[in-house]
Protein backbone atom coordinates (compact mmCIF):
# COMPACT_ATOMS: atom_id res chain seq x y z
CA UNK A 1 0.00 0.00 0.00
CA UNK A 2 1.23 3.36 -1.23
CA UNK A 3 2.10 5.94 1.83
CA UNK A 4 -0.93 7.86 0.41
CA UNK A 5 -3.37 5.09 1.20
CA UNK A 6 -1.81 3.99 4.22
CA UNK A 7 -2.78 7.65 5.51
CA UNK A 8 -6.47 7.49 4.64
CA UNK A 9 -6.63 4.31 5.73
CA UNK A 10 -4.58 4.86 9.09
CA UNK A 11 -7.20 8.06 9.49
CA UNK A 12 -9.94 6.03 8.47
CA UNK A 13 -9.19 3.70 11.61
CA UNK A 14 -8.69 6.94 13.90
CA UNK A 15 -11.94 7.94 12.87
CA UNK A 16 -13.91 4.25 13.49
CA UNK A 17 -12.26 4.63 16.90
CA UNK A 18 -14.23 7.57 17.18
CA UNK A 19 -17.26 7.42 15.75
CA UNK A 20 -19.73 5.07 13.77
CA UNK A 21 -19.00 3.86 10.38
CA UNK A 22 -22.56 5.95 9.25
CA UNK A 23 -20.73 8.75 10.62
CA UNK A 24 -17.41 9.00 8.86
CA UNK A 25 -17.20 10.81 5.75
CA UNK A 26 -14.96 11.93 2.91
CA UNK A 27 -14.83 15.31 4.07
CA UNK A 28 -13.81 14.17 7.92
CA UNK A 29 -10.75 11.87 6.53
CA UNK A 30 -9.31 14.63 4.32
CA UNK A 31 -9.42 17.39 6.57
CA UNK A 32 -7.88 14.84 9.15
CA UNK A 33 -5.35 13.56 6.26
CA UNK A 34 -4.79 17.42 4.54
CA UNK A 35 -5.53 15.94 1.57
CA UNK A 36 -7.70 17.07 -0.96
CA UNK A 37 -10.89 15.56 -2.42
CA UNK A 38 -9.14 14.55 -5.38
CA UNK A 39 -6.13 12.93 -3.43
CA UNK A 40 -8.97 10.41 -2.19
CA UNK A 41 -10.97 9.78 -5.20
CA UNK A 42 -7.80 9.01 -6.97
CA UNK A 43 -7.08 6.20 -4.51
CA UNK A 44 -10.61 5.13 -3.54
CA UNK A 45 -14.20 4.79 -5.60
CA UNK A 46 -15.94 5.64 -1.91
CA UNK A 47 -15.91 4.83 1.81
CA UNK A 48 -17.01 1.68 1.49
CA UNK A 49 -14.14 1.11 -1.03
CA UNK A 50 -11.51 2.38 1.42
CA UNK A 51 -13.32 0.27 4.85
CA UNK A 52 -12.86 -2.84 1.85
CA UNK A 53 -8.87 -1.98 1.45
CA UNK A 54 -8.23 -0.84 4.75
CA UNK A 55 -9.46 -4.70 6.63
CA UNK A 56 -7.26 -6.49 3.57
CA UNK A 57 -4.37 -4.26 4.63
CA UNK A 58 -5.12 -5.45 8.18
CA UNK A 59 -5.74 -9.49 7.76
CA UNK A 60 -2.62 -9.32 5.13
CA UNK A 61 -0.66 -7.78 8.02
CA UNK A 62 -1.69 -10.06 11.04
CA UNK A 63 -1.21 -13.52 8.52
CA UNK A 64 2.26 -11.65 7.55
CA UNK A 65 3.33 -11.34 11.35
CA UNK A 66 1.70 -14.15 13.11
CA UNK A 67 0.50 -17.03 11.31
CA UNK A 68 3.63 -19.55 10.96
CA UNK A 69 2.37 -21.31 14.29
CA UNK A 70 1.30 -25.41 14.94
CA UNK A 71 -1.50 -24.83 17.20
CA UNK A 72 -4.90 -23.43 16.67
CA UNK A 73 -4.60 -21.34 19.75
CA UNK A 74 -1.29 -19.56 18.36
CA UNK A 75 -2.92 -19.13 15.02
CA UNK A 76 -6.22 -17.59 16.37
CA UNK A 77 -4.73 -15.61 19.64
CA UNK A 78 -2.95 -12.71 17.10
CA UNK A 79 -6.41 -12.74 15.71
CA UNK A 80 -8.37 -11.70 18.67
CA UNK A 81 -5.40 -9.64 19.79
CA UNK A 82 -6.05 -7.60 16.77
CA UNK A 83 -9.53 -7.03 17.23
CA UNK A 84 -8.52 -6.56 21.34
CA UNK A 85 -6.14 -3.75 19.89
CA UNK A 86 -8.70 -2.15 17.47
CA UNK A 87 -11.79 -3.08 20.36
CA UNK A 88 -14.21 0.22 19.50
CA UNK A 89 -13.04 0.60 15.70
CA UNK A 90 -14.08 -3.18 15.34
CA UNK A 91 -17.35 -2.77 17.23
CA UNK A 92 -18.24 0.29 14.80
CA UNK A 93 -17.48 -2.03 11.95
CA UNK A 94 -19.21 -4.94 13.28
CA UNK A 95 -22.33 -2.89 13.63
CA UNK A 96 -22.33 -0.69 10.30
CA UNK A 97 -23.48 -1.85 6.79
CA UNK A 98 -19.81 -3.15 6.35
CA UNK A 99 -20.34 -6.47 8.76
CA UNK A 100 -20.56 -8.90 6.06
CA UNK A 101 -17.81 -7.48 4.28
CA UNK A 102 -15.90 -7.89 8.05
CA UNK A 103 -17.34 -11.24 8.23
CA UNK A 104 -15.48 -12.38 5.37
CA UNK A 105 -12.41 -10.95 6.23
CA UNK A 106 -12.04 -12.95 9.74
CA UNK A 107 -13.79 -15.84 8.23
CA UNK A 108 -10.47 -15.80 5.43
CA UNK A 109 -8.09 -15.10 8.84
CA UNK A 110 -9.21 -18.01 10.65
CA UNK A 111 -9.72 -20.18 7.61
CA UNK A 112 -5.68 -19.45 7.06
CA UNK A 113 -4.93 -19.79 10.71
CA UNK A 114 -6.55 -23.57 10.45
CA UNK A 115 -5.00 -24.33 7.51
CA UNK A 116 -1.53 -23.27 9.23
CA UNK A 117 -2.50 -25.85 11.81
CA UNK A 118 -3.21 -28.40 9.34
CA UNK A 119 -0.04 -27.94 7.95
CA UNK A 120 1.66 -28.42 10.95
CA UNK A 121 -0.36 -31.55 11.95
CA UNK A 122 0.39 -33.01 8.77
CA UNK A 123 4.18 -32.25 8.76
CA UNK A 124 4.56 -33.19 12.15
CA UNK A 125 2.47 -36.77 11.50
CA UNK A 126 4.34 -37.00 8.16
CA UNK A 127 1.45 -38.12 6.47
CA UNK A 128 -2.10 -37.21 4.74
CA UNK A 129 -4.83 -38.11 6.82
CA UNK A 130 -8.69 -38.78 6.20
CA UNK A 131 -9.49 -36.79 9.13
CA UNK A 132 -7.83 -33.67 8.17
CA UNK A 133 -10.34 -32.35 6.52
CA UNK A 134 -13.19 -32.78 8.74
CA UNK A 135 -11.59 -31.65 11.67
CA UNK A 136 -10.36 -28.18 9.79
CA UNK A 137 -13.31 -27.69 9.02
CA UNK A 138 -14.91 -27.92 12.69
CA UNK A 139 -11.62 -25.89 13.77
CA UNK A 140 -13.12 -23.04 11.34
CA UNK A 141 -16.44 -22.88 11.90
CA UNK A 142 -16.13 -23.30 15.89
CA UNK A 143 -13.50 -20.22 15.07
CA UNK A 144 -15.23 -18.24 13.34
CA UNK A 145 -18.62 -18.77 16.05
CA UNK A 146 -15.95 -17.85 18.95
CA UNK A 147 -15.08 -14.31 17.64
CA UNK A 148 -18.77 -13.81 16.25
CA UNK A 149 -20.11 -14.33 19.78
CA UNK A 150 -17.64 -12.53 21.53
CA UNK A 151 -18.06 -9.54 19.20
CA UNK A 152 -21.95 -10.02 19.42
CA UNK A 153 -21.26 -9.84 23.56
CA UNK A 154 -19.14 -6.28 23.15
CA UNK A 155 -15.95 -8.36 23.10
CA UNK A 156 -17.24 -8.29 26.89
CA UNK A 157 -14.92 -11.11 28.13
CA UNK A 158 -11.46 -12.48 28.51
CA UNK A 159 -11.04 -13.97 24.66
CA UNK A 160 -7.81 -14.82 24.95
CA UNK A 161 -8.45 -16.93 28.24
CA UNK A 162 -11.30 -18.11 27.31
CA UNK A 163 -9.52 -19.19 23.65
CA UNK A 164 -6.82 -21.14 25.70
CA UNK A 165 -9.12 -23.58 27.52
CA UNK A 166 -11.11 -24.36 24.29
CA UNK A 167 -8.15 -25.20 22.04
CA UNK A 168 -6.43 -27.17 24.85
CA UNK A 169 -9.98 -29.01 24.84
CA UNK A 170 -10.19 -29.54 21.43
CA UNK A 171 -6.47 -29.97 20.54
CA UNK A 172 -6.83 -33.40 23.08
CA UNK A 173 -9.87 -34.56 21.35
CA UNK A 174 -8.27 -33.91 17.63
CA UNK A 175 -5.18 -35.71 18.85
CA UNK A 176 -6.71 -38.88 20.09
CA UNK A 177 -9.04 -38.73 16.54
CA UNK A 178 -5.96 -39.03 14.60
CA UNK A 179 -4.06 -41.03 16.60
CA UNK A 180 -7.00 -43.65 17.02
CA UNK A 181 -7.02 -42.92 20.68
CA UNK A 182 -10.35 -43.64 23.12
CA UNK A 183 -13.40 -41.95 21.37
CA UNK A 184 -14.61 -40.30 24.45
CA UNK A 185 -14.23 -36.74 24.72
CA UNK A 186 -11.76 -34.39 27.32
CA UNK A 187 -13.62 -33.28 30.66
Amino acid sequence: MNRTKQVLSETFWQLLDEMPYSKITVKGIVDRCHVNRNTFYYHFQDIPALAEATMQAWVEEIVEKHFSFGNPMDCLLPLVAGCAARKRAILHIYRSVQREEFVRHLNGMIDHAVGVYADGVRNTLGTDLDTLPLLCHLYKCVGIGLVLDWLDQNMGYDMPEFLKKICVLYQGAAQRALLGGPEKPPL
